[in-house]
Formats: C-alpha cells, sequence, structure tokens
C-alpha cells in the first residue's frame, strides 16, 4: 500500500516550512517512526518520522525546496523489512550494537552525520569514521567531532578514508554553482538561498527597528563576588546537579529581581493597551546550526539555579542538534543575550517584539577601577539594556540596570531578597 509523506502542523501560525536533509534515498527501506526527514521552519528544525515500515519510493520534494502544510513531499511503500537490510540498521533501530561477525576488513558503518557536524568535520579534515558518533541513534553531533583535535597531514592529502559522501545535487544547487563559477581572475560568488529561520529573524529584526522606538542604556559590573562564589561551590554544585554553575543562573535570577521592579520592561504594547505579565517566561539567545535562536525559560521566577543551567545546557544541546521544538521558541516576557561568549566587549542588542527590552552581556575582562580611592583590578563586565522607549522612560530603564547590577555584586540580596 502507498503512503503519502505529509508536512504536519509544525506550530501556531506555521504554514510553510523548507525541506532539510533526508535521511534515505529512493529504495531505501525505513521502520516506522525512525526519522526521515528534516523540515525546517522559522521557529526551529524538526525530524520527521516515517509514517509507516516500507520503502521510500519517491522524493518529491528534495533538500532545499519549500512545501506547505499538508503536501504531499515523499511517498512510501508500505512492506515488511526485507532480507537484505543490513543489521547495523536494524541494531541501531533497537537502540543496541549488533554481535560482531567476520565482515571484510574494509567495511566501515558510516554514522548519521548532522548538519553541524558535516561542517566540524571539514573545518578539521577528519571523516566521518575517525570519529565516535555518540548522538541518539548513532548520529554524529559537533560536539563529538570538537572532541577530536585536527590530524597534521600536508596540504591537499586526504583523510584516511573517504570522506563524506557528497549529496545529489538539487536543480537549484546546480544553477547556483553555475551563477558562481569563478570568472577568468580568480573572483566567484556563492549563491545560498536563506533558510526559513534566517528569513524569520530578518524579518523580524527589520520589524523591531520600525516599529519600536528603540533606545539603549549602559553600564559595567563588578563580577567578583560571582567568580568567588562560583569557585567556591564549582565542584559541589557539579557533583550534586551534574552541570556547570555558570554564570547565566545569576543573571537570570537577576533579571527576575529587576522586572519585578520595573515591571514596564516585562510588559508589551497590544494596540492602544499595556500589557503587564504576572510571569517570567525569559528568552536566552543561543547559536544554533541555523543561527541564533532564542527558547524559553518557562516561569524562570520559580526556577533554581541548578534547574536553569540544566534547560540552558539543554537548549544549547538541542539546538547545535537542530533539534528545538517550536513550542520551545515561543512567547517570552524578556531577552537575555550573552555575546560575551564570543569574545564581544561591547554592542547594543536589538528587541525581541513585542518584548520591551532585552540585556546583552559581554566578555568579562580585568580592568583598572577605583575602590575606596584605590585603583584595584577587578573583573569587569559591560551590559547593555536596550528598551522600547515608547513604554519604558529612561528612568525605568536606568533603575532596571542598576538593579541586575546591584544584585550580581552582592548576590546574597537575591536570597534576602533586599
Amino acid at each position: 500500500m502507498t503512503v503519502d509523506v505529509v508536512v504536519p502542523a509544525v506550530g501556531e501560525s506555521i504554514t510553510e516550512v523548507q525541506i532539510g536533509e533526508w535521511f534515505l534515498t529512493e529504495g531505501d527501506w525505513i521502520r516506522q517512526d525512525e526519522s526521515l526527514v528534516v523540515i525546517e521552519t522559522e521557529k526551529a528544525t524538526v525530524e520527521l518520522p516515517a509514517p509507516v515500515s516500507g520503502v521510500l519510493v519517491r522524493i518529491l520534494k528534495p533538500k532545499g525546496a519549500s512545501a506547505r502544510v499538508g503536501e504531499t513531499i515523499g511517498r512510501m511503500e508500505e512492506s515488511e523489512k526485507p532480507a537484505g537490510r543490513s543489521r547495523e540498521r536494524e541494531a541501531e533501530s533497537a537502540g543496541r550494537v549488533p554481535p560482531a561477525e567476520s565482515p571484510a576488513p574494509s567495511t566501515v558503518t558510516a554514522p548519521r552525520v548532522m548538519p553541524a557536524a558535516r561542517r566540524a568535520l571539514e573545518e578539521r579534515r577528519l571523516s566521518p569514521a575517525e570519529v565516535r558518533a555518540t548522538g541518539p541513534g548513532g548520529r554524529l553531533l559537533k560536539e563529538d567531532v570538537e572532541r577530536e583535535p585536527p590530524i597534521p597531514r600536508p596540504v591537499g592529502q586526504p583523510p584516511a578514508v573517504a570522506p563524506l559522501p557528497k549529496e545529489p545535487p538539487s536543480a537549484e544547487s546546480v544553477q547556483a554553482a553555475t551563477d558562481s563559477r569563478p570568472a577568468a581572475t580568480g573572483r566567484g560568488e556563492e549563491v545560498v538561498p536563506m533558510t526559513l529561520i534566517r528569513r524569520r529573524i530578518a524579518e523580524r529584526l527589520v520589524a523591531a527597528k520600525q516599529n519600536a522606538a528603540l533606545l539603549t542604556t549602559f553600564n559595567e559590573i563588578d563580577m567578583s563576588a560571582v567568580q568567588q562564589l562560583r569557585s567556591q561551590y564549582r565542584e559541589a554544585f557539579q557533583e550534586r546537579y551534574g552541570v556547570k554553575l555558570g554564570f547565566m543562573s545569576f543573571f537570570v535570577k537577576a533579571v527576575v529581581e529587576a522586572l519585578k521592579r520595573i515591571p514596564q520592561l516585562n510588559a508589551e504594547i497590544r494596540g492602544s493597551d499595556i500589557v503587564y505579565k504576572n510571569y517570567y517566561d525569559i528568552g536566552v539567545a543561543v547559536g544554533g546550526g541555523r543561527g541564533l535562536v532564542v527558547p524559553i525559560l518557562r516561569n524562570a521566577d520559580q526556577m533554581s539555579f541548578s534547574e536553569v543551567e540544566k534547560a540552558i545546557a539543554d537548549f544549547a544541546k538541542r539546538a547545535q542538534e537542530n533539534t528545538l521544538r517550536p513550542e520551545d521558541l515561543q512567547g517570552g516576557t524578556f531577552t537575555i543575550s550573552n555575546g560575551g561568549v564570543y569574545g564581544s566587549l561591547l554592542s547594543t542588542p536589538i528587541v525581541n517584539p513585542p518584548q520591551s527590552g532585552i540585556l546583552g552581556l559581554h566578555a568579562v575582562q580585568e580592568r583598572a577601577v577605583v575602590r575606596d580611592g584605590r585603583v584595584v583590578v577587578r573583573p569587569m563586565m559591560y551590559v547593555a539594556l536596550t528598551y522600547d522607549h515608547r513604554l519604558v522612560d529612561g528612568r525605568e530603564a536606568v533603575t532596571f540596570l542598576r538593579r541586575v547590577k546591584d544584585v550580581m555584586e552582592n548576590p546574597a540580596a537575591m536570597l534576602l531578597e533586599v
């Protein structure tokens, strides 16, 4: 029986998706609920499972093509497992390693390579067979590649085993390659279509600049107290909760305390009304394989330090694997963006509409400051608050940023609520 592979509803208001990587080629057999194809939306990337067990007989929408929710992108012929199905794939589906047999010495089972891992392999001049895959279902992740040091080889010498197989070129990629053919002078261009996520990011950033009166105010924070606490409790915290104690949990707590005092920054303009939120859903910007995304910490005011750190670590991991769900990115009352992890010293972040504020964090650097009339060296961080001036006055913005600074420089204030 022929079964259509249909684009499912993947989130509220999402009507169009972009087809990502197909994990099979036409003629391959797959078990029901195994990952069949990647679906990219304007908010997240999800893996679409096979609707039945059977053979993928037709791919109607290749990688890079657009499709609407409810549209058929492929066809499968329902069938039992063929006799020739590899034991490695059968074992992968069951989550176990097959017993060793006597394969030919040259037989190598290639892991399923995720897009971010593919780029990392190319940068480090490694092949998939040289890296141990630890991802779900035998997937090779970017973190797996980063654990392996690059192998020094003479320029032009290929890896010891075959490199990544090239995907069949689509009509679009062939045309792009033709358009980008270098001229005789060696100058060339590469044409790459924007993903839905990148297009959505671009639209929202432009809308924020056009529809809001954005202003940014700055301050600096002495990180000595937080660094001392982290140093004192780092090992005990990690041993107990299985996650590192980072800066972000302190900032999330400090931001919640500041939002309670300045509710305008936890509000939005809706038509001619101001909507004040009595909950604190904090967006935390993380870098992923498809660009910067902002998953949401729901009810952050009710979360412990360990819960915040675990949630952020999970978001970062799933962002790299492109497995964040649309609901992970929806909503949010305020955003924190940490450009410091990339080395940024100072920047002016852009508000994520319809929110009214975003806090930008930057790199911690030792700088000379004056304390009690003496010049001392302290670990300092510049912070920037961009806010919608239609809703937030300068006094409220400065007060908010000052409260964040006070709490970070005296973390005990969070426990004593003073």
